[in-house]
């Protein structure tokens, strides 16, 4: 079927929850994608910080196939080995204890936050609030609980849906403001990426974990976007010489494939107990094959320390690039290999335009060019990425 067709199909078939430029991607290998029509994209937005090691990577694919070819699926009701594998892989890499497995980011921190809940209730607490931050993203589900009309998975958590406070970003003050003692958890990104790449400073970090520990608050850092290798270091939690209670991840972490993961430390995992939380799909052997595969390659291939270097590399790059442009850029955010330009007017429009000269970016909070190119991405496809920009922002200034 040609595109034209198949996106006429998606428009009738498909509920309209994206909207889409109109091609259909079709294969990859590395940072390279084609369409149906063959044409070539670069993609710098890498499935959404999904594909760190490209597309088609070999040793991703050997492992999804020789596990396939094994056993594609077993329940939680029985044990499977890269299971085991993976979570034991985790706890070595992190500073958590033990590990329970989603599908997405979204269930790892709706896992997450039944844990605290549960934690806070087992100390005897009446505690049912969660400190969140303005611009932070942590999923799109509703809880689920509370729609299930069975009274024994709802007793440990009731009242279902915690109260969620908001807080400012890097602003420690106002997290006092609305902290009281029905303060369960905080749960914040170090790096807010749908946000618009807004780096936490060292002091608002430190000052979340003191405040957790001094009233026993569970805090929780979402790495769903941030974590596995993108900014340079394993854990973006490793960048402020400080450990959170819980980690959540996702994205990269199976090579493309659906899994997420909470990493907590014991005593706040020791309170849920068989029957308190579950998953059919979570810990899926192929996806946990996967994971094991990309973690192997971060480490052989030295592409944390890759990261960073190259993230200097597009630092610089774009720097300059906002020099030359200080009329439509008006801040230039980077860390490691997540990076986002915050440009004064027509974000969605620059993407646009880049899409026709075959980059693929997106834009976020707005105004913010997101950049989460592959660990994989060389430094000439970085020259390239800057380049088109620069043809963009030339074409607005003429």
């Amino acid at each position: 079927m040609e595109s034209k067709e198949l996106i006429q199909d998606e428009q009738k078939y498909l509920i309209h929850t994206y909207n889409r430029p109109p091609i259909i991607l079709d294969h990859g290998e590395g940072l390279k994608v084609w369409d149906l029509e063959g044409k070539e994209y670069y993609d710098f937005i890498g499935g959404i910080a999904v594909n760190s090691l490209g597309y088609s990577h070999p040793k991703i694919v050997k492992a999804i196939c020789q596990q396939a070819v094994k056993l594609i699926h077993c329940s939680n009701l029985f044990y499977n080995a890269p299971q085991i594998l993976l979570g034991k892989r985790l706890v070595e890499l992190s500073c958590g204890d033990r590990v329970f497995f989603a599908n997405s980011g979204a269930e790892a921190n709706e896992g997450a936050i039944k844990m605290v809940v549960k934690y806070q209730k087992e100390q005897g607490r009446d505690r049912h609030k969660v400190i969140y931050f303005k611009n932070s993203f942590h999923g799109r589900t509703i809880a689920t609980l509370a729609a299930t009309g069975t009274y024994k998975y709802q007793k440990d958590y009731l009242p279902i849906l915690p109260a969620f406070k908001q807080a400012i970003f890097n602003d420690l003050d106002s997290v006092m403001e609305v902290h009281d003692e029905q303060v369960a958890a905080i749960i914040v990104e170090p790096i807010q990426g749908e946000g618009g790449i807004n780096i936490a400073t060292q002091d608002f970090l430190k000052g979340l974990r003191e405040l957790c520990a001094k009233h026993d608050l569970i805090l929780i850092f979402d790495e769903i976007q941030c974590g596995l290798g993108r900014t340079g270091k394993m854990f973006a939690y490793q960048h402020y010489n400080i450990e959170p209670d819980i980690i959540t991840l996702a994205k990269p972490l199976a090579g493309g494939l659906p899994l997420g993961a909470l990493i907590a430390k014991e005593r706040v995992a020791s309170v849920l107990q068989p029957g308190d939380h579950g998953t059919t799909f979570g810990g899926n052997p192929v996806a946990c094959a996967a994971a094991l595969a990309f973690l192997g390659v971060l480490e052989e291939d030295n592409l944390l320390s890759e990261c960073q270097k190259k993230g200097q590399y597009l630092k610089g790059k774009l720097e300059v690039l906002k020099q030359k442009h200080s009329d439509f850029i008006e801040e230039v955010r980077v860390i490691g290999l997540m990076a986002g330009i915050e440009v004064v007017k027509d974000g969605p429009q620059i993407v646009q335009k880049m899409i026709e000269k075959a980059i693929l970016i997106n834009c976020t909070a707005e105004k913010v060019l997101r950049f989460l190119p592959p660990l994989i991405v060389q430094k000439r496809e970085i020259d390239l990425l800057i380049e088109t920009l620069e043809e963009v922002f030339l074409e607005y200034n003429k």
